[in-house]
């Protein structure tokens, strides 16, 4: 069940870009990113009860959230171009960010970071909300604008936690979790 709630954004990915590339009505991708914030709430939940959560289920949620909101970004720029062009510095910051951490993840630890922390979880629900909010109603204000600033503090906390770990581990929920486990020896 885990497995198919998260290919399920990954599926809604390019369903959105298909959406908006054929200039349907906002509510539609906001109905697919509702349904994609709670596949993510629900797949985490049945993967802890059913005792299935590992670090292959945790790395295969972490992509498709990334794919999952990158085509809500191709969709943002399709249907609402204003919304990314008055936040476009920090767009590109958090963008180039992501792709620093991806780049700097694979160099160290050969495969992307799964941490699943708590300010990721912070900025999927405040994302969620702010892409609702675009495409339902077409309001981009101060919403969107702290969505994108809380994307840039937890990318910053996602590569300070990449360089402080020794080695690859998953769900690591906050920097004092990462420097906890730096201290410990390997097993």
């Amino acid at each position: 069940m885990p497995v198919t709630l998260t290919t399920l954004r990954l599926v809604l990915g390019p369903v959105v870009v298909i959406l908006a590339w054929a200039r349907v009505p906002g509510y539609w991708i906001a109905g697919c990113t509702l349904v994609a914030f709670f596949s993510d709430i629900y797949d985490g939940i049945i993967a802890r009860r059913l005792h299935i959560d590992t670090a292959l289920l945790r790395r295969y949620d972490s992509v498709a959230d990334t794919v999952f909101y990158v085509c809500i970004a191709g969709a943002a720029w399709r249907l609402h171009p204003e919304a990314i062009r008055r936040n476009s510095v920090i767009f590109i910051a958090l963008l180039g960010l992501e792709i620093v951490r991806y780049i700097f993840d694979f160099a160290k630890f050969r495969r992307e970071a799964s941490y699943h922390m708590y300010s990721s979880k912070l900025w999927g629900l405040v994302l969620g909300v702010a892409t609702i909010v675009l495409f339902a109603f077409g309001i981009s204000g101060w919403l969107l604008r702290a969505a994108l600033l809380l994307g840039i503090v937890c990318n910053l906390e996602g590569l300070v936690i990449s360089f402080v770990l020794p080695r690859w581990t998953h769900d690591v929920p906050t920097l004092a979790h990462a420097l906890r486990l730096r201290r410990v020896p390997p097993a």
